[in-house]
């Protein structure tokens, strides 16, 4: 089973003055690629606070895979991506863009989206959409391939390509 984190970035939400909705549909949504949520936090869009929180997950609990929800848009208060890079080791530029691919389907700002995604040590973390919808449509667009790249990044898998048998 995957061990999951969720920080939904939100200063309302994490005031209390709105409900957060898209972390936990990201919650129901794991359980599609045999997840589970064992940490969740709202926080204010406060690049240091999430940065310290991606960190924590990755390095002290060494979660499999941290999904945020929110801060990825034009605001200068949306600071997600940035929390990202600022804790990322390497890049995984191929997850947003089939993100931001499947949601331009829907709608045009799909190509508004900042987000990113980045392997911080052994683990994956994901910048989502704010909305729940945007949240299920994109997570339907990547689900499929995020166990076997955990499973790769460690060290239970190795092999991408499909293997023929011969004759």
């Amino acid at each position: 089973m995957l061990r999951v984190g969720v920080i939904t970035a939100s200063d309302k939400g994490s005031r209390g003055e709105r409900e957060d909705l898209s972390g936990p549909a990201l919650a129901k949504l794991v359980q599609e690629i045999d997840g589970a949520v064992v940490e969740y936090v709202v926080l204010p869009d406060d690049q240091t606070l999430i940065a310290a929180k991606m960190r924590q997950w990755a390095d002290e609990l060494s979660l499999d895979l941290i999904l945020t929800t929110g801060g990825t848009g034009f605001s200068l208060r949306d600071v997600t991506p940035e929390a990202t890079l600022a804790v990322a080791d390497r890049m995984v530029p191929g997850i947003a863009e089939v993100m931001r691919m499947e949601s331009l389907k829907v709608t045009p700002k799909a190509m508004l989206s900042r987000g990113v995604a980045v392997l911080r040590k052994q683990t994956l973390i994901i910048n989502m959409p704010g909305s729940p919808k945007a949240v299920r449509e994109c997570f339907a667009a990547i689900a499929p391939a995020l166990p076997h790249g955990i499973q790769i990044l460690k060290g239970e898998a190795s092999e991408c390509a499909t293997t023929v048998k011969p004759g």
